[in-house]
């Protein structure tokens, strides 16, 4: 008996080890787990981490991508396929700089920076820069941030990259006997004359793109005022280079 009790109490020793390895590992992941800034993540690289894995659920019978090149069949695609990281991380760059520039503006609700599957997004309120129904700028009073915006589409953060202007307006008719044809023609003279301005201020005219949206992309319902202001806006499109 005594002997069994020995052998036992032998084992229970030799497993003792992994508690103390438990908590060693617990306290280095909270270590790091402190050091970590999420104002400093790359987007490229955290969404090139989660495609990879993406189909490692339980069950799964394919394994994840790989973030190393060249082929891997049975690991599924490669790093080739996945977004591109180095116009990622610019993109990154020129959105978080974007912000620092606009902060009173964004506060003021007279800019909306956001980033989608086009690229960066500035959104600038057609109210604050644009006379009603006119597409004359407001430049006495909008001079300093069309200057600031052109400073951005020349700095190393946006890299040269192809700039889409597009206009938008509410769904508010146009008046029969004003210049405008129609809302499709004010939105686009818009976009034409910020393209003016911000050539004007020193960025190559060659870069843009202009296009008129009229009412058909709204941000806000048409059926209020605070939604037509909305809707009322010409967005400077930071290009990303997988939507050219």
């Amino acid at each position: 008996m005594a002997g069994k009790r020995a052998k036992k109490d032998a084992g229970e020793v030799k497993q003792g080890w992994i508690v103390t390895y438990a908590d060693m590992i617990s306290l280095l992941l909270c270590f790091f787990v402190a050091l970590f800034n999420p104002d400093d993540i790359d987007p490229a690289q955290l969404e090139a981490i989660v495609s990879a894995f993406q189909n490692r659920g339980l069950g799964a019978s394919f394994g994840g991508n790989t973030l190393s090149p060249g082929r891997s069949a049975d690991l599924g695609n490669t790093i080739n396929s996945l977004p591109s990281m180095e116009h990622g991380r610019a993109l990154g760059t020129a959105l978080r700089r974007a912000v620092s520039l606009f902060t009173p503006e964004i506060r003021s609700n007279l800019v909306r920076i956001t980033q989608d599957e086009r690229g960066v997004v500035i959104s600038l309120a057609s109210d604050a820069f644009f006379h009603p129904a006119s597409a004359r700028i407001n430049i006495e009073d909008t001079r300093e941030i069309l200057i600031r915006a052109a400073s951005l589409l020349n700095s190393n953060e946006v890299g040269g990259r192809r700039i889409r202007l597009e206009g938008h307006t509410d769904a508010v008719p146009v008046d029969i006997n004003g210049p405008w044809q129609d809302n499709w023609h004010l939105s686009a003279e818009r976009s034409r004359m910020v393209l003016r301005y911000l050539a004007d201020f020193g960025v190559d005219e060659r870069r843009f793109q202009i296009a008129g949206f009229a009412d058909t992309v709204p941000i806000g319902n048409n059926a209020t005022e605070q939604g037509r202001a909305l809707n009322r806006r010409v967005d400077i499109v930071i290009i990303d280079a997988a939507h050219l």
